[in-house]
């Protein structure tokens, strides 16, 4: 009987094998827990480095608002959807006008483009009904920001993210009567806007004492400023001047000024003179809605609402406000209203 006798590298190999397996199986079984989750962070760290932090499509979405040239609290609000928009990898289409009618044009625009989701503010509500029928028929899914709350879940929005303007109003009113402030008079600088009306009514309910509305043109500010401190010198009685936005706010400063008179001035929304009053003390206080939420969480919720069926709220408005900010908040709200995210 012959032997062969096997040579070391041949008997070595099935062990080689083994050992190949072996490695393969401690490899697979690492994968599942620490190395999976350190490839995980792997992979989002080359994603985010190559600039892509989502893979979902190039969606559009629109935001077509009621605001006025020049108003920096828009401003805010575009920068907040900006933002996110990149994040989300959206394009993203702004347009504005402060006509009601051209307004509905340029959602209608908008719908004629077939954008993936739309975001509109309802300023003057019943206008809207129509084209957001139309936005509705076409598939395209809507979110009402801002403004015209009462109006989003008939016209067939997934949802309102602003805060409620009454309560707002409330929370100012509240605040005013805390200050003992005795006879106001509340500046309504969009005749027919839903929203300031809601404001001045929810202070009258909660302020406790005398409470005024003036009514003055929002586009002419000098006019606006005459207005105030014409009622200011005819009632001296008047000892606070509640405005309802932060560019209001410097005309009702002016005016005062002009007046010559001791009177507070108090308002809804931010800006670099409204931080700037309140660290000096020229301004009681601001009630804050934070716009850039607005615009950020808008188009978020659209990209969350197309690439899983997400949605905030259960069924009721995102609420971003009311916050009520004083002299005490007004260093630290600097730096980022210096920035335009507040």
């Amino acid at each position: 009987m012959s032997t062969t006798r096997m040579s070391p590298v041949r008997r070595l190999r099935p062990v080689a094998a083994a050992l190949a397996v072996l490695a393969l199986t401690v490899a697979v079984a690492g994968c599942s827990s620490t190395g999976g989750r350190r490839a995980e962070e792997a992979r989002a760290k080359a994603s985010a480095a190559a600039g892509g932090a989502v893979t979902t499509p190039r969606w559009k979405v629109a935001m077509v608002t009621h605001a006025g040239a020049g108003d920096a609290f828009w401003d805010t609000v575009r920068k907040g959807a900006e933002q996110a928009a990149a994040k989300d990898n959206i394009t993203f289409l702004y347009s504005n006008d402060a006509q009601t009618q051209n307004q509905v044009q340029l959602v209608q625009a908008a719908v004629d483009q077939k954008v993936d989701g739309l975001l509109v503010t309802l300023a003057k509500g019943e206008a809207m009904a129509d084209v957001l029928g139309k936005a509705k028929a076409a598939g395209i899914p809507v979110i009402t920001i801002n403004s015209g709350q009462e109006f989003s879940a008939r016209f067939g929005a997934l949802t309102h993210i602003g805060q409620d303007e009454s309560t707002a109003g409330q929370a100012a009113g509240t605040e005013l009567a805390a200050r003992g402030r005795k006879n106001v008079l509340c500046v309504i600088h969009e005749q027919g806007n839903v929203g300031q009306e809601q404001r001045c009514g929810g202070a009258r309910g909660t302020a406790g004492g005398a409470f005024q509305v003036l009514y003055v043109d929002g586009v002419n500010m000098p006019d606006a400023r005459a207005a105030i401190s014409a009622k200011l010198q005819a009632d001296p009685a008047v000892d606070t001047v509640l405005t309802l936005s932060g560019p209001m706010a410097a005309t009702g400063l002016q005016a005062i000024q002009d007046a010559r008179r001791p009177v507070e001035l108090d308002t809804f929304d931010l800006g670099t003179q409204v931080v700037s009053g309140l660290k000096a003390g020229t301004v009681g206080f601001a009630v804050d809605q934070q716009p850039y939420l607005q615009g950020y969480e808008g188009v978020d919720l659209l990209w969350l609402y197309r690439s899983n069926l997400d949605m905030l709220g259960g069924g009721k408005p995102v609420a971003t406000g009311p916050q009520i900010l004083t002299k005490d908040d007004a260093d630290a709200l600097a730096e980022y209203v210096a920035r335009g995210t507040r």
